[in-house]
């Protein structure tokens, strides 16, 4: 299989570059939707295997028959990554794909900052999820604040008041 152009956003609208398999260091780092190797970290991905059958699109938005029965089962429950936003996601890339990507990187480029001065080892999961299911300008706020706290715990419990104060959780549903 070749590898996809941009396996930080999946083909159905995970987040992947938020994901803590994307972030991490261990062997069973993914790379990514459709990323290198992808394939053996992901053998069955049904909704790979669906788009290789059918349209073959970069994105299932630009699939005639998106959107159809995989979605609402799988939105319910999280794997690694928060499927919280994935329809909200997949309508933003489908009205503006540039600045979606562009706000991906944003929120990527944060997370990676958290969590190379601010991981306790313990804090990946947790990170990846709040960067993931909070909006853009709530992270920069964070981001401003960061210099002024001390440790994770600290850093974390920021996260959670500005996610608490949006009724978000930043707990995956499993």
């Amino acid at each position: 299989m070749e590898p996809r152009s941009y396996p930080q956003f999946s083909l159905c609208g995970l987040n992947c570059s938020l994901c803590p398999r994307f972030n991490s260091t261990s062997p069973s780092r993914c790379p990514g939707c459709g990323g290198p190797d992808f394939s053996e970290k992901h053998p069955s991905c049904s909704i790979m295997s669906c788009n290789k059958k059918k349209e073959n699109v970069t994105f299932c938005f630009e699939c005639s028959q998106y959107p159809c029965a995989k979605y609402p089962e799988s939105d319910n429950k999280d794997s690694f990554v928060s499927y919280l936003h994935r329809k909200k996601n997949m309508e933003y890339a489908r009205t503006d794909l540039e600045g979606y990507l562009m706000m991906l990187a944003e929120k990527s480029r944060i997370l990676r900052n958290v969590l190379d001065e601010y991981n306790d080892g313990r804090s990946l999961s947790f990170f990846c999820t709040a960067v993931n299911n909070l909006e853009l300008d709530d992270l920069y706020r964070i981001e401003g604040q960061l210099s002024c706290l001390a440790d994770s715990k600290k850093i974390k419990e920021l996260f959670m008041q500005v996610a608490y104060n949006r009724n978000i959780t930043l707990k995956l549903r499993k």
